[in-house]
């Protein structure tokens, strides 16, 4: 589900900026266990105008990175933000269900995946995890940053915002479905009274007993 006028320029604002990389990253690093290890390839969902993608470059050292967004036009801003990086980003526009249409990505594909935020704007978030831990390896890491319903119901989110009425996960849920697919969550927290949920999750390996 798309982005509105209001919410675009919501994540795109100074303020949101700021908040991802003072906070947002370096929490999430340390639930990653740090930066990843050399060489390691990428995928994020959801990328918007490219700056989540520049940290996945800049902050947890990917080498590559596939980037993948529903909106053209915020694909074509992350091209132009990303244009100094050629060869180290893949953009597309796309489903994040689908990343074997999308990027032709075969089972464990990726060291590690990403999702800023977007996961709680697909009306099939269940697939969407279990896309991003088909695309992982074993020991792959999944870092999140996401919004739960406790934070949706909210009357400002619901005045301002637009995103999928059916089936909302609380942070709770959305840790719970992670292990159904193979992610085993390795840290995690909530902040705001349980507005938003951070955390990492490894892909587990099922030919290790």
């Amino acid at each position: 589900m798309l982005m509105n006028r209001i919410e675009k320029a919501a994540v795109n604002s100074p303020a949101r900026r700021a908040l991802q990389r003072f906070y947002e990253v370096p929490a999430l690093l340390r639930l990653a266990g740090g930066p990843l290890p050399p060489g390691s390839r990428a995928v994020e969902i959801g990328c918007g105008s490219g700056y989540g993608t520049r940290m996945i470059l800049d902050r947890f050292r990917a080498v590559r990175v596939d980037a993948i967004d529903l909106d053209p036009t915020m694909v074509a801003r992350a091209r132009r933000r990303l244009a100094d990086r050629q060869g180290r980003v893949r953009l597309a526009v796309g489903d994040a269900t689908d990343l074997t249409s999308v990027f032709g990505a075969e089972d464990g594909t990726y060291d590690a995946a990403f999702d800023f935020a977007i996961i709680h704007h697909i009306p099939d978030w269940r697939a969407a995890v279990a896309e991003i831990a088909r695309g992982l390896k074993p020991g792959g890491v999944f870092v999140f940053d996401e919004v739960t319903a406790h934070a949706l119901a909210r009357p400002s989110y619901r005045l301002l915002f637009e995103h999928p009425e059916h089936d909302r996960f609380t942070a709770k849920e959305f840790l719970a479905e992670l292990p159904r697919h193979g992610l085993a969550v390795t840290g995690a927290f909530t902040r705001i009274n349980g507005d938003y949920l951070l955390g990492a999750a490894r892909k587990q390996d099922p030919d290790r007993g």
